[in-house]
């Protein structure tokens, strides 16, 4: 189902503008929004939902995640990138066990997908590529993450080289081959973690 999606708007993003922007404020309150679909790669229920919140730095509304499980993801399905950046603004709410926000790229199913993640626990940003659901992370970073405030993390990537950046700075420049073909883009948490959602930005970087 997603392959064929994929295809489709593989054909349409020659099209896209260099940027697109997904607030979630047209999107009722409860719901996922259009096109984004939700699930969790090994055990758990997750809970993603739109919700008002006073916090948001685009107002009034934020994706909220609020489930427990072993990774969870949210993604634009409609979307299939294999070179470019994707953005969002989050903020580590709780959680006892993580305080995960993190982007997914190059999303090709549950299972298979790359993620970079900060963590308010650990402070720390991390890049991890998921094989077949089994985690592995290839480069780390020491990085301040404050709980209960909003950050902003971004990926660029081309080819086998990513740069992650965390609050406008870059953090982490990695190479891996693993995943090279397009897939969809999105949000992570981890566990118990609760972290809202704003801003989510995609697409294509200008030459």
């Amino acid at each position: 189902m997603y392959k064929s999606a994929f295809g489709i708007v593989a054909i349409c993003a020659c099209t896209y503008a260099q940027a697109e922007t997904q607030n979630f404020d047209e999107v009722k309150a409860g719901r996922l929004p259009d096109s984004w679909v939700a699930g969790v790669t090994g055990e758990g229920l997750p809970k993603w939902a739109v919700e008002k919140d006073a916090s948001a730095p685009s107002k009034p509304n934020v994706l909220k995640q609020s489930g427990e499980g072993t990774y969870l993801w949210c993604v634009k399905k409609d979307v299939s990138l294999a070179d470019g950046h994707v953005e969002v603004k989050f903020k580590p709410v709780a959680g006892k066990e993580d305080q995960a926000g993190g982007l997914v790229w190059r999303w090709l199913d549950g299972d298979n997908y790359y993620i970079a993640r900060a963590n308010a626990l650990e402070d720390n940003v991390t890049i991890y590529h998921t094989v077949r659901s089994q985690r592995v992370a290839f480069k780390n970073a020491d990085v301040k993450v404050s709980s209960g405030e909003w950050h902003t993390l971004r990926v660029d990537f081309k080819g086998q080289q990513f740069t992650v950046s965390f609050d406008g700075k870059k953090v982490i420049e990695a190479e891996d081959g693993t995943f090279s073909k397009p897939g969809a883009v999105g949000v992570w948490t981890k566990a118990d973690s609760v972290t809202l959602f704003d801003d989510f930005n995609y697409g294509k970087n200008s030459k």
